[in-house]
């Protein structure tokens, strides 16, 4: 449990990008906040997680942080924008910071998703529960599963040995979201700037122009 003053200083550090819109340029940073010593270390914490799946560039100069749920008709609208970010842009980086909001098909999604990286099926198994009616259960997973050929007796007992560490990434992924105030998914993170909700590709690829401008983050 943080406090209110720790919580406020560490929200503080972003540059809030609410309204953005495809035609908007991204946010500006909010005078010296960006140079919270607290916030660059939360940042750098929601950046880099050992659990957290990550895609495109291994060692990218701009990392984006997507907080988003399986079963969020706007998360799946935004993959495909976010996928032509990755391909357009060889030195983009992006972490997945499973946020499951929407019940019990959510959750088991997510921690799926989590234990698919032990057979290093991330990246197809993220594509396939993105293409299953959105409404999931056990046997729309399973059916991702089967597309992205999951072992699925194994993804099963992934899932159940690292149990405790699948579940406290999930905790500070709920964290990080409340710390950040973010409502809902999808939502962003790009260097120090925060966007709630959906942009178009041109906007977040004019975002990560500012950030590696900035000295990338």
């Amino acid at each position: 449990m943080i406090s209110p003053a720790l919580r406020a200083c560490l929200i503080a550090g972003f540059a809030l990008a609410a309204a953005l819109t495809p035609a908007a340029a991204p946010a500006q940073k909010a005078g010296n906040e960006s140079r919270s010593a607290e916030a660059r270390q939360l940042r750098a914490q929601i950046r880099n997680d050992p659990l957290a799946p990550t895609a495109g560039a291994k060692d990218g100069d701009v990392t984006v942080v997507i907080f988003s749920d399986y079963q969020c008709p706007y998360c799946r609208r935004f993959d495909t924008t976010l996928n032509a970010l990755v391909r357009s842009d060889p030195k983009v980086r992006v972490v997945y910071r499973d946020w499951p909001l929407q019940g019990a098909g959510s959750m088991l999604a997510a921690r799926a998703a989590i234990a698919a990286q032990y057979q290093n099926k991330h990246a197809a198994f993220h594509a396939a529960l993105m293409q299953v009616p959105v409404r999931l259960d056990e046997p729309t997973i399973r059916q991702a599963a089967r597309t992205a050929r999951i072992d699925w007796n194994r993804l099963q007992n992934d899932m159940k040995t690292h149990k405790d560490e699948i579940d406290a990434l999930l905790v500070r992924n709920f964290r990080y979201a409340d710390i950040m105030g973010l409502e809902g998914t999808p939502g962003l993170m790009i260097g120090s700037y925060l966007i709630p909700g959906l942009v178009d590709l041109a906007t977040l690829q004019k975002t990560v122009a500012r950030v590696r401008k900035d000295g990338g983050e």
